[in-house]
């Protein structure tokens, strides 16, 4: 039989090999899974909010789209309406002064819708949020869009950044759009760290939706979207008030 060699190392040295062939494999693969779920976690992350930037890049050249349509389908034409009548009572003011005169009245009509269009465009894009207050804007646009609704204020809004009360008034311009045959409403209150508002509309397209949610995340709130039935949304956002760029 042949002889066992002594084994050189000391009992200490197996505890060690022991060690290093169990325990650290084990304890790597788990910090490496461990960086993995947080590689992806970012990588998640990171895609959500190009997509966000994305969204907002789309909802701003829409936004700019629509207004030049409205400057050229609106003030432009009434403008050129009162060009052509101006010229006609010119040409008719000598031989036909009744037409003239019928034409100047015309012409009256056309300026004044020129600047009510015109009033509200300007409002549109930069609404005096600050000047009126929140509540009293709210209620300008559902007059002028000539759509029955209600608007209930809770508080001045007057600590407000313009960025939160400028978000809040586009949602409820949405919410007059689509309308439809549905009565909507909203409703707007003010606590100490933030502006809170709910919605009531008819169905509101998706990309308009995810054209505020990215706002309103953007600003550092929240938003949900519920469907209720009868085809109608409610929208239920919440605005930091210390939150500011």
């Amino acid at each position: 039989m042949a002889a066992l060699l002594p084994y050189a190392g000391s009992p200490l040295d197996v505890g060690h090999s022991i060690a290093d062939n169990s325990l650290r494999p084990t304890s790597e693969r788990a910090v490496t899974l461990a960086e993995h779920d947080d590689i992806d976690r970012l990588h998640t992350e990171l895609a959500e909010l190009r997509a966000s930037r994305a969204r907002l890049v789309r909802a701003a050249d829409a936004d700019r789209r629509s207004i030049e349509r409205e400057l050229h389908g609106g003030v432009q034409q009434h403008l050129v309406a009162l060009a052509m009548r101006l010229q006609l009572a010119q040409a008719a003011l000598e031989s036909d002064p009744a037409t003239a005169r019928s034409l100047l009245d015309e012409v009256g009509g056309d300026v004044q819708d020129a600047i009510n269009t015109s009033a509200l465009l300007a409002q549109r894009i930069s609404p005096q949020l600050l000047e009126l207050g929140l509540g009293a804007a709210l209620r300008a646009a559902a007059v002028s869009s000539g759509v029955p609704a209600s608007v209930e204020m809770s508080g001045s809004s007057k600590q407000a950044p313009p960025e939160v009360l400028h978000t809040v008034y586009r949602c409820w311009l949405d919410a007059l759009e689509y309308a439809s045959d549905a009565r909507p409403s909203i409703a707007v209150r003010e606590n100490d760290d933030a502006l809170t508002f709910d919605v009531a509309t008819g169905a509101a397209p998706g990309e308009a939706l995810d054209a505020l949610r990215d706002r309103v995340e953007a600003l550092g709130g929240t938003l949900s979207v519920q469907p209720e039935p009868g085809g109608r949304t409610r929208i239920s956002g919440s605005l930091p008030l210390g939150h500011s760029h």
